[in-house]
């Protein structure tokens, strides 16, 4: 594969900026980019609470600056590419915000940490320092990256996403759906049918843009006969107006370098996620190449984590990313003017305070079975894409991360219930006491919160490693498998893995299993080198 684009290019041939096929792709492709947009601005201000002055005058502002020179960026590697080979039908790169990472740093990161210090700021700081560290192992990942994906089983590293995908992305939006289902379901089946169905709609407009259309029908109809389903008013389009007007970045340096008091949470999940960029990247890439445009790895993914620390410090929590999808973008007769286009189209969007108007006009419960597609999609693509005898190993990845949610919940729910308590009159020194009583009842209630605690500490990597040694002991490579045991337990004596923070010494008693696990494992690797090597005996005449 290539690093570099080049220098050549063909004398006297200039790529067209705009051909009629980008007016396809910008529609598709800049649909694609509103919805997550409106996705993602309704986490921040329905699951975070986060103030609208921070999300319309700050964080949308950084993000649409953000994407706005990732596209940019990659219309010009296009334009280099065109000029370079003298070929009129080069396709930019889709980038944009990368979707799993935007239900990863939202419920695995921001959310907790708002519910810990009841301080949707401390969450967002913690967010920012989340993509700051991410920006910075994606610039370096263009040298590396082809080192980890080489020991790293696929299986592993699509199972642990997976794990995230089926809990933290699938379980709200698919618990809303059922709370409002005379929205939620039908936009899902409205959406199961194209996506998965392979159905066609008039004038094959996208199913995303038609879920929500026949979401905002019945919520708007129903208002018309008093049932309010949606939660839609003319009040609340009224209200966000008010959200209507023009602002523009600014440093967030100090909400930036405040969040390194979560660092160590932080970096559990950071660490691991940047390696799944790489690689993902890297496959993105990969495939465009495939599809005829062979674009540079190491600039793509310095562009990445570049224009991500911009945004970072700029104040947007969430990290850019190259989309999976050139080849039916480039199908659709996108060129290079559609990514350029997009980019301008989303800093018209965030600058001005549009998006808030159409969070008023459109309900979230429509836009939740489009949460749910993505996390069966990703939750579907490790069992899809790796070899049938390794699905143990996934189910195995995606035990930590199970344990994870379950303790959310039961915390939130005691953090609730506290709060409550309060306000009924419960004693501020008594508080700490009650929640301890409470957890420590939870195991004759069936509920084992400490194993939840433990298991669920560090997920990420949790569910990496164990999903690794399953698949290493499938293959009957068990000196691999041992590497990872023991790798695991170096991770979880220094709180990666197992524990609620880094630290030293966090949960010994792990981390002592995981080596003995790991010299039974080399035990077994050479006893298993040694049946190979032994003479077959000869039986005799």
């Amino acid at each position: 594969m290539n690093t570099s684009v080049g220098t050549a290019t063909t004398p006297g041939f200039k790529p067209a900026l705009w051909t009629p096929g980008d007016w396809n792709a910008l529609f598709g492709f800049g649909t694609n980019i509103l919805v997550n947009m409106l996705v993602l601005t309704g986490l921040l201000r329905f699951v975070l609470k986060m103030p609208d002055s921070l999300v319309f005058g700050r964080i949308l502002p950084a993000l649409g600056l953000m994407m706005c020179l990732s596209t940019l960026y990659y219309a010009y590697l296009a334009y280099r590419l065109a000029q370079k080979t003298g070929r009129s039908d080069v396709c930019a790169l889709p980038s944009g915000v990368s979707v799993p990472h935007m239900f990863i740093v939202t419920f695995v990161i921001m959310l907790p940490i708002t519910i810990k210090t009841g301080d949707p700021l401390k969450g967002w700081s913690a967010g920012l320092v989340w993509v700051f560290f991410q920006s910075f192992i994606l610039m370096i990942g263009g040298f590396i990256a082809p080192y980890i994906r080489k020991i790293t089983p696929r299986a592993a590293l699509l199972g642990t996403l997976a794990g995230v995908s089926v809990t933290f992305i699938s379980m709200r939006p698919a618990l809303e759906m059922f709370m409002t289902p005379q929205i939620g379901l039908i936009c899902f089946a409205i959406i199961m049918l194209s996506w998965f169905g392979g159905v066609t709609y008039f004038r094959n407009l996208p199913a995303g843009l038609i879920a929500i259309a026949v979401g905002m029908i019945i919520a708007w109809g129903s208002n018309l006969f008093g049932l309010g389903i949606g939660g839609l008013s003319v009040k609340g389009v009224g209200d966000a107006f008010a959200n209507f007007g023009f602002s523009v970045p600014v440093p967030a340096f100090g909400a930036v370098f405040s969040g390194f008091e979560f660092l160590g949470i932080i970096l559990v999940t950071a660490i691991p996620f940047g390696i799944y960029d790489l690689v993902e990247a890297m496959d993105n890439v990969e495939s465009a190449e495939a599809a005829g445009d062979d674009y540079p790895t190491t600039r793509v993914l310095t562009a990445d984590g570049v224009v991500s620390l911009i945004g970072c410090l700029m104040g947007n929590p969430f990290i850019n990313a190259v989309y999976i999808g050139h080849p039916g973008w480039k199908a659709m007769g996108g060129r290079i003017g559609y990514s350029a286009a997009t980019g301008l189209m989303v800093v018209v969007l965030s600058w001005f305070g549009l998006i808030a108007v159409l969070l008023a006009l459109v309900p979230v419960v429509a836009i939740s079975p489009i949460l749910l597609y993505i996390g069966m999609l990703i939750g579907a693509q490790a069992f899809q894409t790796t070899p049938l005898k390794h699905a143990p190993a996934i189910v195995l990845a995606f035990t930590p991360h199970l344990a994870a949610w379950g303790k959310l919940q039961i915390d939130t729910m005691l953090g609730a219930t506290v709060t409550a308590a309060q306000a009924a009159g419960l004693a501020a020194d008594k508080v700490g006491e009650v929640k301890a009583a409470a957890i420590a009842s939870l195991p004759q209630q069936g509920v084992l919160y400490h194993g939840l605690e433990v298991m669920g500490g560090g997920s990420i990597l949790g569910g990496l490693v164990l999903g690794a040694i399953g698949v290493f002991i499938i293959d009957r490579e068990f000196s691999k498998a041992a590497a990872f045991a023991l790798a695991g337990a170096v991770m979880t004596w220094f709180g990666f893995m197992h524990g609620e923070a880094v630290g030293f010494g966090v949960t010994p008693g792990v981390a002592l299993a995981y080596v003995v696990v790991a010299g039974g494992l080399y035990a077994a690797g050479k006893s298993a080198v040694s049946e190979a090597a032994a003479p077959m005996a000869v039986p005799a005449e």
